[in-house]
């Protein structure tokens, strides 16, 4: 982000979450607190997707996180002041969420975000399963085209489209076409697939009217 300013950093809270989860035997009362915490901002979050809020999300965001953020940080803060070694468990807990805070909380400025990482660490899951496999790929610069593969064909899939038709598609489309064309159609959330069945529409006429 030093070198890309226009790249913001948003924090993954499941990360956060899972720390307090792991160190929940040691204070049970206040690993708890803490998740339940964090778990009131999914709740809020399960509700907006459901009602669809649109780009309402961030000042949702900002006025019902303000609450649980506040206790949560201040808690944070307590037990690192007091009962909580820094080396135990809920003291890396603690500490991590502290020293992420200002990505985690980044949330609130901005209505397309996830507040985890999960879909995407379920999207490269294929790859990093195969990465040993797949470790040596040639020229260093293949590296840069096989991430932009990997974007492409996960794009597709989360849009229903078959990635074999569309990059045979897209390949077959693209020598002929210059920098004076416009590539938006190709891309995976705008292309629409020229082979795919024409829908008939079987629907009976309706009758002249008599008399």
């Amino acid at each position: 982000m030093r070198t890309r300013p226009e790249v913001a950093w948003v924090g993954c809270w499941a990360h956060a979450r899972r720390k307090f989860f792991e160190a929940k035997d040691e204070r049970p009362a206040d690993a708890l607190r803490a998740l339940e915490l964090i778990a009131q901002l999914y709740r809020w979050e399960t509700q907006w997707n459901e009602a669809a809020v649109g780009d309402r999300r961030a000042a949702l965001r900002q006025e019902h996180f303000a609450r649980p953020l506040v206790e949560l940080k201040t808690l944070a803060q307590d037990l690192l002041a007091g009962p909580v070694l820094p080396q135990s468990g809920l003291g890396k807990a603690c500490t991590y969420l502290l020293g992420h805070w200002t990505p985690l909380t980044a949330h609130l400025n901005y209505s397309h975000t996830a507040l985890d990482t999960n879909a995407v660490e379920n999207a490269i899951r294929p790859s990093a399963v195969g990465k040993k496999n797949w470790l040596f790929i040639g020229h260093p610069d293949a590296g840069d085209r096989t991430a932009v593969l990997y974007s492409l064909i996960v794009s597709c899939q989360r849009r229903g489209h078959n990635p074999h038709a569309y990059l045979k598609d897209v390949l077959t489309r693209l020598p002929a076409m210059t920098t004076k064309d416009d590539l938006r159609p190709l891309l995976p959330s705008q292309w629409k697939n020229p082979t795919a069945p024409a829908v008939i529409d079987f629907a009976p006429a309706t009758p002249a009217p008599t008399g």
